[in-house]
Order: structure tokens, then C-alpha cells, then sequence
């Protein structure tokens, strides 16, 4: 239930704008803010200087298609997580060189360390599994991809 609780319909967007990594990593926090419970100060600033440091030290654009940028920072309150999908795709400096199409970004406190590493490893699954990568780039709504996160996830653990 780790990418289930990461994930939800209101951190999924289907249609990003961003045509570039910064921008999309911009984009990816500001879907994670709106969705930030409303008597807390969301830490956007810190979320995108995590990612940023991030990615600095190498691209999480892997292959495929697929971006999975990721941080941990002290004033993040949880697991969180957002999923993005793109029609014309990203520039994200990935290691194969091709645009990005799919993106899972993830943000967690120091705290929740072994929460982020397992979320990391089920979606590193969740990617070569090909007719569900499929699947979820074909996705026309946010119901429908966490549907098919949850349906993974749940494969995971009968």
C-alpha cells in the first residue's frame, strides 16, 4: 500500500505543460502543494532544492519514457508522491537520451527513509512490467492510473 498511499487522483495529472526538467519539476511540486493539507505551510522551496540537489548529481530520467525524481528533506510531513504524464514529452536529461512521457516524483521526510526506498523499489517493478507501462502512458484520466497502481500494488502482495 506504499504507492497507494503516496499516490492519489488529486497528485495525478494527466497533460503536463512543462517541456523541461526544471519547469517540470516546478510543476510537480505545485500539483503536491494544492494537495498539501490547508492548516500546514507547504515547503516548496525546500521540496524543489531537494529535487534540484537531486538530479544534480545524476538524472532520474532512466529509460523508457520514465522519470522518477526523488527527495528526502526535513519539513515534509510524509510519503508523498505525485504521477505526471506528458503527450509530447520532456526534456529531462535522461540517461538514454529520449524525452520523458511518464513521471512518478516522490518526497519524504529522513524519517520515512525505508517508505521511500520501498516505494522507489515497486515502481523501478512497476516499470518493466511493459503492457502496464503501456497502460498507464495510454491513461486518459487520474482515476484510471491509480486504479492501475492500485491493481499492481495489490499483485505485489496477495
Amino acid at each position: 500500500m506504499i504507492l497507494q498511499n503516496a499516490f492519489k487522483p488529486a497528485t495525478i495529472k494527466i497533460g503536463l505543460e512543462s517541456e523541461y526538467k526544471d519547469e517540470l519539476l516546478e510543476e510537480l511540486v505545485d500539483i503536491l502543494a494544492k494537495d498539501y493539507p490547508k492548516d500546514r505551510i507547504f515547503p516548496r522551496e525546500e521540496a524543489l532544492r531537494a529535487l534540484r540537489k537531486r538530479e544534480e548529481k545524476m538524472s532520474t530520467g532512466i529509460y523508457k519514457g520514465v522519470a522518477v525524481p526523488h527527495a528526502t528533506f526535513e519539513s515534509i510531513d510524509k510519503l508523498r508522491g505525485v504521477i505526471g504524464l506528458s503527450k509530447n514529452g520532456i526534456d529531462f536529461e535522461s540517461l538514454d537520451g529520449n524525452p520523458v512521457y511518464l513521471v512518478f516524483m516522490l518526497v519524504s521526510p529522513p524519517s520515512q527513509a525505508e517508505a521511500h526506498l520501498e516505494a522507489l523499489r515497486q515502481i523501478a517493478l512497476l516499470i518493466k512490467d511493459h503492457l502496464l507501462l503501456e497502460n498507464l502512458m495510454k491513461a486518459t484520466t487520474p482515476e484510471k492510473v491509480f486504479a492501475l497502481i492500485r491493481e499492481f500494488e495489490d499483485s505485489l502482495n496477495p
